[in-house]
């Protein structure tokens, strides 16, 4: 296995290289108190604090029987991480993209400002921005307040997703004040990312403060949450509903630190109401204030993010669990989280080193998928360094050229916004930076640059196939490359996406 595979570990399966603490070398006991010391989060035993090994190499097990794609987990339990890890190319010091995990943090935001009396509840919504609203203000829409925000009971007849406003470059606002207020606020609950917006918009009008700012040293900085990053949208107003990145172990924080209701290190950082109100099932069924409720039969709620990206507190049991995914909306990934856990949850259990011995090797061992090197192509010399003028195409794609040199093939791709390159592994997978577009397959997401792991093979002689691990986010693009003559087919397609997973087909010829 490559280096760039083994560049990721499982803490616990790192720093715990035996199964007694006793039978562990000096140097392992030292690496793994320095770890802990790192993100200020203590490791232990799971069997310690009432899990058995068993039951977590049962959710493994489902989890790879099934072939979701996981990128990070870490159980927490008791104020102890007793299980953690990540799929290569994923790693533990890696952001990932959380998509609306986000507005747990936001509902964080929210309950620290109205503790310091910046707004209230009851505020109306249309008042804090006077400059923004329509010509017309309907009852409705002058009706609507913040705790109809953090429920999402607006009023709208439809959910407003990122992704819409993604594109745009005027007031988000002022976008929000478009949207028709079809019932009474309060009365109708619809999933929206509009109304966290909303709730980031507001923070920044009364505390002067992009949402980031004013939750730098209220949450950020006391939980040692670092190296983040938080898109900015219009107005210098971070979107709220999406657009946060961090680790894995950030999620656990948010997570330990609702199931503390609100303390860390003894101080009361989050009101503990404010705890117990966004857990509280505000509307019929599964919704709290920005936080989902977990079926009704289990003893959760969780930060839910798309494709799977998970923070979730079992306020009974005194445990966490974080994970970071690439899973398709509407899997049955949550029912299998839940059909595993609480119920791998006890008082006490009794040592069982053959597992735990397992389950440190399996945690040391994650991968989405092995990389097996190729025989290089007869046409290699027939096509490299050669430039492949695009046909026709709604993306406005100049040409394309695949220069192989070794054991890298850089791939290039020419449109209107200038040279977009990916430089690819033949013999063991690269990492690096690419501004390559792919906003269609990625949340209509368009970052500037982006880090990517990528690998290529030859299928047969006549066709490459490229893997562009967008390691920071769930997307992983699969491109197939099929040369006849003086042609070149090239199909992309991605793992997850909210829309279209696959481009037309891209033709260009020499």
């Amino acid at each position: 296995m490559t280096e760039i595979l083994l560049q990721r570990r499982s803490l616990l399966g790192l720093f715990l290289g035996g199964v007694a603490a006793a039978a562990m070398p000096q140097s392992l006991i030292a690496a793994h108190a320095a770890a802990s010391a790192a993100d200020g989060l203590v490791r232990a035993w799971p069997e310690d604090f009432g899990v058995s090994p068993s039951a977590i190499l049962a959710f493994l097990d489902d989890v790879a029987a099934q072939g979701y794609e996981l990128h990070g987990f870490m159980l927490a339990r008791r104020g102890h991480v007793l299980a953690e890890g990540w799929w290569a190319p994923y790693r533990a010091d890696r952001n990932h993209m959380t998509h609306s995990l986000t507005k747990s943090v936001t509902a964080t935001a929210v309950g620290m400002a109205i503790a310091e009396d910046r707004f209230k509840l009851d505020d109306r919504v249309v008042s804090f921005f006077p400059d923004k609203l329509p010509e017309k203000v309907s009852d409705n829409l002058a009706a609507m307040t913040v705790r109809d925000l953090l429920a999402m009971k607006t009023g709208h007849a439809s959910m407003t997703s990122g992704s819409v406003w993604r594109p745009i470059k005027t007031s988000w606002v002022a976008e929000f004040f478009k949207i028709p207020v079809e019932f009474p606020p309060g009365t109708k609950w619809v999933y929206t990312s509009a109304a966290t917006y909303m709730l980031s918009a507001i923070i920044t009008k009364t505390t002067g403060q992009p949402l980031e700012e004013y939750l730098r040293p209220r949450f950020f900085e006391p939980l040692g949450i670092a190296g983040y990053a938080w898109d900015m949208g219009p107005d210098n107003i971070n979107p709220g509903a999406n657009g946060l990145s961090w680790k894995t172990v950030d999620s656990l924080k948010l997570g330990i630190l609702h199931q503390q209701y609100g303390q860390w290190n003894g101080k009361q950082l989050l009101p503990r109401e404010w705890v117990e109100q966004v857990q509280h099932p505000h509307t019929p069924g599964k919704y709290g204030w920005q936080w989902w409720r977990a079926p009704d039969d289990v003893p959760a709620y969780l930060a839910d993010g798309l494709f799977e990206q998970y923070s979730v507190v079992f306020p009974k049991h005194d445990a966490v669990i974080a994970v970071n995914a690439a899973i398709p909306s509407r899997s049955r990934f949550e029912y299998m989280l839940f059909k595993h856990f609480p119920a791998a949850f006890g008082d006490e259990v009794g040592k069982d080193e053959k597992n735990l011995s397992k389950l440190v090797k399996r945690l040391k061992n994650l991968e989405v998928a092995s990389f097996e090197p190729s025989e290089p192509s007869p046409i290699v010399p027939h096509v490299s360094g050669k430039t492949y003028k695009a046909l026709e195409n709604t993306d406005d794609i100049k040409s394309v050229r695949f220069e192989f040199s070794g054991g890298t093939c850089v791939y290039s791709l020419e449109d209107a916004n200038g040279t977009h390159t990916v430089e690819v592994g033949l013999v063991e997978p690269i990492e690096g930076n690419t501004s390559m577009p792919g906003r269609a397959l990625h949340h209509e997401y368009a970052p500037a640059s982006m880090r990517v792991v990528a690998s290529g093979f030859w299928q047969d002689d006549r066709t490459f196939v490229m893997s562009w691990a967008f390691v920071e986010s769930a997307f992983r693009d699969t491109v197939v490359c099929q040369f006849n003559g003086a042609n070149v087919r090239i199909d992309r397609s991605v793992n997850v996406n909210s829309a279209a997973t696959s481009l037309p087909a891209l033709k260009a010829r020499l």
